[in-house]
């Protein structure tokens, strides 16, 4: 398995579950309230579901996984800007910025495969 590959199921693995968590736990339900987005903690929770599946499937298909990997690079650059909105600083801001670099390495390493 090449170190992409590890990247591509890390980043997956971690939406599955953080797109599950949105949909089903109270934290998270709470969390999206502070955050002042209540409404949209269940399409949030779904599209990380989404491209958690759309980057396993760009294992074979790489046209899916780009798109799913420029999908959650946005996604956590929205997440990221909510957080400094929120003033929840920088430190808790972070893994959505992290994310979003994992991400984006990730839509340019499928992006030099094509």
């Amino acid at each position: 398995m090449t170190i992409l590959n590890l990247l591509i199921t890390f980043s997956g693995v971690s939406f599955l579950f953080y797109g599950i968590s949105c949909l089903v736990t109270p934290y998270m339900k709470n969390e999206f309230a502070r955050y002042g987005l209540a409404d949209h903690r269940v399409v949030t929770g779904l599209l990380e579901i989404a491209g958690a599946a759309g980057l396993f499937l760009g294992l074979l298909f790489p046209i899916i996984g780009t798109l799913a990997s420029g999908g959650l690079s946005l996604l956590m650059l929205l997440g990221f800007l909510v957080r400094l909105k929120i003033k929840d600083g920088f430190i808790r801001s972070f893994p959505a910025l992290l994310y979003m670099a994992l991400n984006l390495y990730i839509l340019i390493s499928f992006l030099n495969m094509e």
